[in-house]
């Protein structure tokens, strides 16, 4: 399933704003779209807190966003310039930039992928081409419009044993399988989210950092069970969630708990999840590389090593970096789209066929 080259290489820089609200992820890529020549410099700017806790109030929701819309583009403006202004490259050196925008509400099964963030904005300011928009396309022919990383990750571990599970702990869990001649990708389940809101209710912290208050917690299994009952973990791969899926059966489950305790659970859940998806792969994996800002939660890599029956280790003991992969991907996504060569498969997304996608938005001079 190894893609052959045959065009020139292209600079990219690729954006992405999570679900876990924290920032925009920003990295610099050189790939011609099927191999990757370069992984160059990266960074994260955080949101500030107006932008942040606006973002919050907006989430699922699919109408009066342009204000919000334009405080995301401004931040993403503000992202590009830092960047720019901070590392060794010019624009002038950027042939195109990919921007996934701030995800507001996911919704497959009603045919619905929100992403705020005005890519043709970014075209204008900077004289770019920018490529945006990369789940619509999927969503329109029926796919679930994630996860998108699975082609990347391809690339990326073409040269380590096989098979491997490459997993993204984000705000929503995802994980990519990848065999010599086959890959499939679905979203387990939560990630961050539910934790990150529980401790941000319980606490002025945004996080349980490191998995403390997880770590000195007890596991509620009476709650874990509820959570665990969701019909999403008896449906097929390929699928994928919105952020808030689990919002109202959680804030049910642990309304009981204190702070320890609901993070533990929260932790076990998230595992769990990941756990109970691992066997529906066709065969275990020989690694796990874990990305997203999961795997610098030890409570939660703990629990995952003693549920998962290979090593769990972060992606950066094969040299990747979990900050940025995902900027990684949208620059590698914007050329593959400049390319014309798909995004998505039946077994990523489960779209009928290999699925093109993202739009181009010219930059003034084009």
């Amino acid at each position: 399933m190894v893609e052959k080259s045959d065009a020139p290489n292209l600079c990219a820089l690729g954006l992405m704003s999570g679900t876990s609200l924290d920032g925009v992820d920003i990295a610099q890529i050189t790939t011609d779209g099927k191999k990757i020549v370069e992984l160059g410099p990266s960074a994260t700017i955080p949101y500030n807190e107006e932008t942040r806790q606006q973002l919050l109030a907006v989430l699922g929701k699919s109408k009066y966003l342009e204000s919000t819309e334009n405080m995301v583009t401004e931040a993403y403006i503000s992202a590009i310039r830092t960047f720019l202004a901070t590392n060794p490259t010019t624009i002038d050196n950027i042939d195109v930039i990919g921007v996934h925008g701030q995800t507001i509400m996911h919704a497959p099964n009603l045919g619905q992928t929100i992403q705020i963030g005005d890519p043709q904005s970014l075209a204008s300011e900077f004289n770019t081409k920018v490529v945006g928009d990369f789940r619509s396309n999927d969503v329109a022919h029926g796919g679930e419009g994630a996860p998108l990383a699975p082609v990347f990750h391809r690339a990326l571990s073409s040269s380590l044993k096989k098979p491997i599970a490459i997993l993204n702990i984000g705000g929503v869990a995802n994980l990519t399988w990848v065999d010599h001649n086959s890959m499939i990708a679905f979203d387990t389940g939560p990630g961050n989210a539910l934790l990150d809101d529980w401790v941000a209710e319980k606490t002025e912290m945004k996080m349980d950092k490191n998995g403390k208050f997880g770590e000195t917690g007890i596991v509620s299994r009476k709650a874990l069970e509820k959570l665990l009952n969701d019909p999403f973990f008896s449906l097929p791969a390929p699928k994928s969630l919105d952020r808030n899926h689990f919002k109202t059966v959680s804030r049910a489950a642990l309304k009981d708990l204190n702070l320890q305790d609901g993070a533990a659970t929260l932790t076990a859940f998230t595992s769990e999840a990941i756990s109970m998806g691992a066997k529906q792969l066709p065969k275990l994996p020989c690694k796990w590389l874990v990305s997203g800002g999961g795997r610098k939660n030890k409570t939660l890599m703990g629990c995952l090593q003693k549920s998962l029956s290979a090593p769990v280790d972060p992606v950066e003991v094969v040299g990747w970096s979990g900050d940025s992969l995902e900027a990684q991907l949208m620059g590698f996504l914007a050329v593959r789209t400049l390319r014309n060569l798909p995004l998505s498969y039946p077994m990523t997304t489960g779209v009928p066929f290999p699925m093109k996608g993202g739009v181009l938005f010219p930059s003034p001079q084009n």
